[in-house]
């Protein structure tokens, strides 16, 4: 059998396309957002359509949004898709224009009388809150500002949690949560060799943390984690990994029956449940599963989590009135995000969090018709889940959508259209980024990393 990253590869590599030259009253394509969506929409449709136009809008300077500012900074190799990007940026029909924000400097009727198409990728860059009394405490933040925080997200440069404590939960078991745990435990002179910036290396070297539970609602048969970010965890210098034995209760019975990935998962948790091996010098990477937070508890911050104890009914988690408590010095919750609408003409579902539209055509407000030439792909329109991989498959189908609306001639190119206007907004150009990409590069070799992100917009635009 072909492996994923194999067959990855070769179907990134198949929509690769040559320069093509331009073509008067091709279809001009506007795509709002820079990141894996925005990007492998652009790919495809350049790829189908050799001769559209396509201006990509994004609202930081910097391109490439959750692949710069979500994956981790130690795992370089998933960063990899932006040379694909960038091959895509290369392509004389492309435009990227940073530094514009839909809904500020321009809005989405503004962009329909400009384009034929107007697709809607800005992603999703709130985090879900809980809910629950005591989440205002002090050192109750989201992954959300903790990964962006480590990552250089301008703005959160002065973010500062508090890492004097001793003991970290984090509430959610998926990879973020994860990636976020990983990145607590690990050795300083490890992550120092990543991406990772000055400052959260500066903090993370001063951290007191020993301790990091990972809770769940649900069970190991349910866990979010991939295997891969598991089998990392497990594999952590100077840190052990401690289960429940009661977790597991009837799981080692259940492994035999279980869909191959679960099953190869659930074997490597078992594994490590039966071959724990722990030192009283390392860390401590504590999973539990079967707990709901219900109520954070602390004066000047917080000082423990209260935990109702679960039961699974039919897959999901029941209340019982048992309760646990345990103690830390920081939560961080990790429960997911959802969009936000930017404009108000969006046709916008705020408690799903996602635009609403029928297989990525968006539909009229308060109708089911389809508004023609307006789409949305990645989070935006399938709410957050999945990885790069399940982004890039949306943002094929959604862009094959385009392409055969077109052929179909429910989208007709209007030689009237021509596209914004650069001189008319405080556009960062792709040369402009070359040399940001060029400045934050040198700055990381100096100090022996791949690069020195630089978190400062002002700074940003000085450099161009």
């Amino acid at each position: 059998m072909l492996s994923r990253k194999f067959l990855t590869k070769n179907l990134i590599n198949s929509c690769l396309f040559s320069t093509n030259t331009v073509v008067k009253n091709a279809l001009r394509a506007c795509i709002v957002g820079s990141g894996p969506s925005g990007f492998y929409s652009s790919q495809y449709l350049l790829k189908h359509l050799p001769d559209c136009r396509i201006d990509l809008i994004e609202k930081l300077p910097v391109p490439f949004g959750l692949v710069r500012y979500g994956v981790a900074p130690d795992h370089p190799e998933v960063k990899n898709v932006i040379n694909t990007f960038s091959k895509t940026a290369e392509n004389p029909n492309f435009n990227f224009y940073g530094n514009i924000s839909l809904g500020k400097d321009v809005s989405l009727n503004e962009l329909r009388q400009l384009y034929d198409v107007v697709v809607l990728c800005y992603g999703s860059d709130v985090d879900s809150p809980l809910g629950i009394k005591g989440e205002d405490i002090k050192n109750v933040i989201s992954a959300r500002e903790f990964v962006g925080w480590y990552n250089g997200l301008p703005h959160l440069e002065n973010f500062n949690p508090d890492l004097s404590g001793e003991e970290a939960i984090l509430i959610g078991q998926g990879n973020v949560a994860i990636d976020v745990a990983r990145i607590l435990l690990t050795p300083i002179d490890i992550l120092s060799k990543t991406d990772i910036t000055e400052y959260a290396l500066e903090a993370l070297s001063r951290s007191k943390i020993k301790k990091v539970y990972l809770v769940g609602r649900r069970g190991p048969l349910q866990a979010a984690f991939t295997i891969a970010e598991l089998r990392e965890m497990l594999k952590l210098p100077n840190t052990d990994t401690y289960w429940r034995q009661t977790d597991f209760e009837g799981i080692p019975e259940k492994i035999d029956s279980l869909p191959r990935p679960r099953k190869r998962i659930t074997e490597l948790m078992v594994k490590s449940l039966n071959e724990a091996k722990q030192s009283s010098n390392n860390k401590k990477f504590l999973p539990v599963f079967f707990r709901s937070p219900t109520q954070f508890i602390g004066n000047d911050k917080v000082e423990s989590v209260e935990f109702s104890i679960n039961i699974l009914e039919n897959e999901s988690a029941v209340a019982t009135d048992k309760s646990e408590s345990l103690q830390t010095q920081l939560v961080c919750r990790s429960i997911g995000y959802k969009s936000i609408s930017v404009d108000a003409s969006i046709n916008f579902d705020d408690k799903l969090g996602r635009v609403i539209n029928k297989e990525g055509r968006v539909l009229k407000k308060n109708s089911n018709e389809v508004d023609v030439g307006l789409y949305v792909a990645g989070w935006l329109g399938t709410g957050p889940s999945g990885v790069i991989l399940t982004t890039m498959n949306n943002a094929f189908k959604i862009s094959h959508t385009i392409i055969d609306d077109f052929r179909n001639g429910i989208i007709k190119c209007d030689t009237n259209k021509t596209g914004i206007d650069p001189r008319n907004y405080p556009c960062i150009t792709w040369t402009d980024w070359l040399k940001i990409d060029k400045e934050e590069t040198e700055r990381g070799h100096k100090v022996n990393k791949p690069r020195e992100k630089i978190v400062s917009i002002k700074e940003m635009l000085s450099i161009v």
